[in-house]
């Protein structure tokens, strides 16, 4: 009797036509761990995303108020749009010059303000003498030189000190609140009540001698208010902030507060008023120099010579003595002025 071959059976575990089907029909190429069939490539692996920059697109670049896609500070940012603003371009060059002809004059000025003939009044322009000559023979040339010494010394220093007089007032009146806000913000409006220019008359007119630096004691004196206010309002909304009051939570003292967290961002409003004050400053010393309770001689002034030229109405037959001081004092308010302005619109985020 021949015996029957036994049945093969497939394994319990293995996976029949269908399953194996399905799996390499769902699962992608070694996913199943299944080798791939002979005379079949074996697929490659999709590509990861590619972090390097497109056609056109330059390293470095991306989003954000920088070419760089760098986030900046409010200064590097106000910076950064002055360079490309032209009225800051054009005002900073000619302060510059001015500031230049103010600390050597004599690199352009070869000649002595008060060396004066009086042979020459009145006498035109010369070879060598550009502007020509003024009522007492003097260069009017060399004159408007060595007088921007006067105008620039007087109006950077009566801002520096209206700007510190002001800014320490004001801002510890916001800092602090309570009875010392009280106490300057009423000084504060007794100072406002004084009308400067009255103020100039009646200050002046009883000192002995008036030069530079009693102009500049009168400015400050009477020009801080505008600067404290200014002040008081920037503390008073910077103390708000969340940062300042993190500050405080930590611990920090008063000290570290107004030096660390609330000036850096309460100066800007400051910082722009009295670049617009300066142009200010400078008009106010040349009026009271031209009202005659200025500055006094020996002292070189535009305003005086202002004043001087038009005393007996000389500039009819001379206008050269009137037009060359007058010019000179309307370009470097207006350069100021205009420095001012542009140092607003781009510290001032409102107006980007």
């Amino acid at each position: 009797m021949a015996e029957r071959a036994p049945e093969s059976t497939p394994p319990a575990d293995g996976p029949g036509p269908d399953a194996t089907g399905t799996a390499d029909a769902t699962a992608p190429a070694g996913a199943t761990g299944l080798a791939p069939a002979p005379g079949t490539a074996p697929s490659a692996p999709s590509p990861a995303p590619s972090s390097a920059p497109g056609p056109g697109t330059e390293p470095g670049t991306g989003p954000g108020p920088g070419p760089a896609g760098r986030s900046r500070s409010l200064w590097s940012d106000a910076w950064y749009d002055l360079r490309r603003n032209p009225v800051f371009i054009v005002s900073a060059l000619l302060i510059l010059f001015l500031v230049l002809i103010s600390v050597w004059p004599g690199m352009i000025a070869g000649r002595n303000p008060l060396s004066c003939s009086l042979d020459k009044s009145l006498d035109p322009a010369a070879p060598g003498h550009w502007f020509g000559f003024d009522t007492q023979g003097c260069d009017v040339y060399t004159r408007v030189v060595y007088g921007a010494r006067t105008s620039v010394t007087v109006g950077v220093c009566a801002t520096l000190g209206v700007a510190a007089a002001g800014s320490v007032l004001g801002g510890l009146a916001g800092f602090f609140g309570g009875w010392w806000d009280a106490l300057i913000s009423r000084l504060t409006d007794v100072f406002f009540g004084i009308p400067i220019m009255l103020g100039g008359l009646v200050f002046l007119s009883m000192t002995g001698s008036r030069s530079v630096w009693t102009v500049v004691a009168f400015i400050v004196l009477l020009g801080w208010p505008q600067i404290a206010r200014i002040a008081r309002g920037a503390v008073i909304a910077a103390k708000q902030n969340d940062y300042v009051l993190a500050a405080r939570a930590l611990g920090a003292g008063n000290v570290r507060m107004l030096v660390r967290h609330i000036l850096p961002n309460a100066i800007a409003p400051v910082i722009v008023t009295a670049t617009i004050a300066l142009g200010t400053y400078i008009a106010l010393e040349a009026t009271l120099s031209y009202l005659g309770v200025g500055l006094q001689p020996p002292t070189v002034s535009w305003g005086a010579d202002i004043s001087d030229a038009s005393q007996g109405m000389q500039f009819r037959n001379a206008p050269h003595i009137l037009l060359y001081p007058a010019a000179a004092l309307s370009l470097t308010v207006l350069a100021f002025i205009m420095l001012g302005d542009a140092v607003r619109d781009a510290l001032d985020p409102k107006l980007r």
